[in-house]
């Protein structure tokens, strides 16, 4: 074996590999797609950064990032065609990881376990005795970014607006979920208490995006049951609703 026949063989080789490389990446040209980028917000302190094609600026196609006062991540992953693909990870303000999700095997491979500074209780349908083993209910989207779609939905009623002497960071605001044992959002409320009374107003459950409608249930003994979430919130300045 000579060296003139190993170097003739490299050489045919790197060719070969330059051949597929080049064939690669003129796949990965045509799969790509012309796209725009645009911003929403999701709440007072949220806004949302993505990309939509531009032959159609309804359709979702690239990068997209949630951040917190446009700075901080709360939400990283990337749409294809309009459907959330891959592994998407998602924060708290702070830039805590809370969960990360894998849209394209529908597991979540990480969830943030709850500690003392949470702001969310959980409150089983049912009683519970000693040795029962429970479970929460599970929000894709992470115990923070997950929940950012309910605000949305939420103004200051008529009645708070014409009172300018109450201090709304001083009303006491929690969100109520009740999720099924099927993993449904079934009833959502907020209950807005000024010290000297607690009104409910009653939320609409019907949100647009189906996704939001869906949980993994709670479950007692390995058994699905319903159970409420009730979540600490704050009103903004703008009368809108905020998490901690």
């Amino acid at each position: 074996m000579t060296t003139t026949w190993i170097m003739n063989n490299v050489k045919a080789l790197l060719r070969r590999s330059s051949i597929i490389i080049t064939c690669l990446f003129i796949v990965q040209v045509c799969h790509a797609q012309p796209t725009r980028e645009k911003t929403n917000l999701l709440t007072d302190s949220v806004s949302e950064v993505y990309h939509v094609l531009k032959t159609n600026k309804y359709v979702r196609h690239g990068l997209y990032q949630a951040l917190f006062q446009h700075f901080q991540p709360v939400a990283t992953g990337m749409y294809e065609n309009d459907k959330k693909v891959g592994v998407w990870r998602f924060y708290n303000p702070k830039g805590k990881l809370m969960q990360t999700y894998d849209y394209s095997t529908r597991l979540a491979s990480f969830e943030a376990p709850e500690d003392t500074t949470s702001n969310m209780r959980y409150l089983l349908d049912k009683d519970l005795r000693p040795g029962d083993k429970a479970t929460k209910p599970i929000k894709t989207g992470g115990r923070y970014f997950g929940y950012l779609n309910y605000l949305q939905l939420f103004n200051l009623p008529d009645a708070y607006k014409d009172h300018p002497e109450v201090e709304l960071n001083e009303v006491k605001t929690t969100v109520e979920l009740l999720i099924s044992p099927g993993g449904r959002l079934a009833d959502y409320k907020v209950h807005i208490n000024n010290g000297a009374q607690d009104n409910v107003i009653k939320m609409n459950t019907n949100l647009p995006d189906e996704e939001d409608r869906v949980f993994t249930p709670a479950t007692l003994n390995g058994e699905p049951v319903s159970c409420r979430i009730i979540i600490r919130a704050y009103i903004t300045e703008k009368g809108h609703l905020d998490f901690y």
